[in-house]
């Protein structure tokens, strides 16, 4: 079955929603403008069961088809990011320094328009939970909606998701079963010394030498202890020392980094050696290194079972499904995942600008489309 006809004619009040949240960003969990709107639709569609502050702010919907025992959950992101836009649009940012730079308004949309359909057609056997998170965005709402019981509360069996992609066709969907995305952690690493005159620097222990030397050793992290074929990626970003003049040596120098992964394994492994590398190089050179180590967001990891039905659903709606690459990024949607078999999907944005650009805007084109997917995923997988 090809895009719902009823969604695509739906297309112009869905892009309009969708503009309203893009005029109107929110930022991680002060999204309570937009989890008002999302409420206050699904209570005006008929829902069963609208339910607020779930996350803090996540807003869930319940959809009761005909009498069954399975319960699927479909997940939406509702934040957006502390940039400031150039997109030059009509519906562009209102709030200085906030927008929608990675489509969750879109996300936000087309999981209303399935919400509207759903609740006027009904044609599924069990029950349907619409999910609507704030905080993806470095804030880790799908853990927050989850500690506050999400999948025991509403007895959700199975979770999907759908998010936007810069360069693939509009209407088109990629996706690839175990893992897809990323985890994504951070790494501090203090480095301390002993403070100077720049013009004396053997009566000091230089700690921005040790944070140089400390840079160059984390790169045979990857090079020569990681798995040569296990997608990994350390990352020193930041580097700041305790002082700022031109004739001081300081005391300390702080450094930041983030490390991706693939596998628990790796993780593991890169954790363990940033720590090593950075105390026995500080030791070295006659400093000392504390390294605190941050878990984020978990592999994002496709249950194969579950990514052939989101395949079968993109294939009805869009007559074929592109395998994903793997991606570095990190999602929180991974959360869901491993509290519940699923999936996360992409569907194309069309040739825009790359996410978190400030000049990227979601392409109201792919609405259909995605909308459909999230219709034919209940409809396919509540079926008796």
């Amino acid at each position: 079955m090809p895009v719902r006809n009823r969604l695509a004619e739906m297309q112009p009040e869905i892009a309009a929603w969708r503009r309203d949240f893009h005029a109107h960003p929110e930022i991680l969990y002060d999204t309570h403008r937009t989890a008002g709107l999302v409420a206050e639709r699904l209570r005006g569609f008929g829902c069963d069961e609208v339910v607020e502050g779930i996350g803090r702010t996540g807003v869930v919907g319940v959809i009761r088809g005909r009498p069954g025992a399975r319960t699927i959950g479909l997940r939406a992101d509702m934040d957006a990011l502390p940039i400031h836009e150039a997109t030059g649009a009509a519906h562009a940012s209102t709030v200085a320094g906030k927008m929608h730079a990675c489509g969750h308004d879109g996300h936000t949309a087309m999981l209303l328009g399935a919400a509207q359909y759903l609740a006027e057609t009904r044609n599924f056997d069990g029950t349907v939970v619409v999910i609507f998170q704030p905080a993806e965005e470095g804030g880790n709402g799908a853990k927050a909606m989850l500690d506050d019981g999400l999948v025991e509360r509403f007895g959700i069996d199975e979770i999907y998701a759908i998010h936007n992609r810069p360069g693939l066709p509009v209407g088109q969907f990629a996706i690839r079963p175990g893992p897809q995305l990323a985890a994504a952690d951070e790494f501090a690493i203090e480095v301390v010394g002993k403070g100077g005159h720049a013009a004396e620097p053997n009566l000091a222990v230089d700690p921005l030498v040790i944070a140089c030397q400390i840079v160059v050793a984390l790169q045979t992290i990857v090079s020569r202890n990681a798995d040569p074929v296990a997608q990994t990626v350390v990352s020193v970003t930041s580097v700041e020392t305790s002082s700022h003049a031109f004739n001081v040596i300081s005391e300390r120098v702080a450094m930041r980094g983030t490390v991706r992964t693939h596998s628990p394994e790796m993780r593991a492994l890169a954790e363990r050696r940033i720590g090593e590398i950075a105390a026995a190089t500080a030791q070295a050179l006659g400093g000392r290194a504390e390294t605190t180590y941050t878990h984020g967001v978990p592999v994002t990891i496709n249950t194969p079972e579950n990514t052939g039905f989101a395949i079968a659903a993109a294939e009805a709606v869009a007559g074929g499904c592109h395998e994903s690459p793997l991606v570095m990024g990190g999602e929180d949607f991974s959360f869901m995942l491993e509290a519940r078999p699923g999936a996360f999907i992409y569907v194309g944005n069309g040739d825009s600008a790359g996410l978190h650009h400030p000049a990227y805007d979601f392409n109201d084109e792919t609405i259909p489309a995605g909308a459909s997917w999230f219709v034919e995923m209940a409809e396919r997988r509540l079926r008796l």
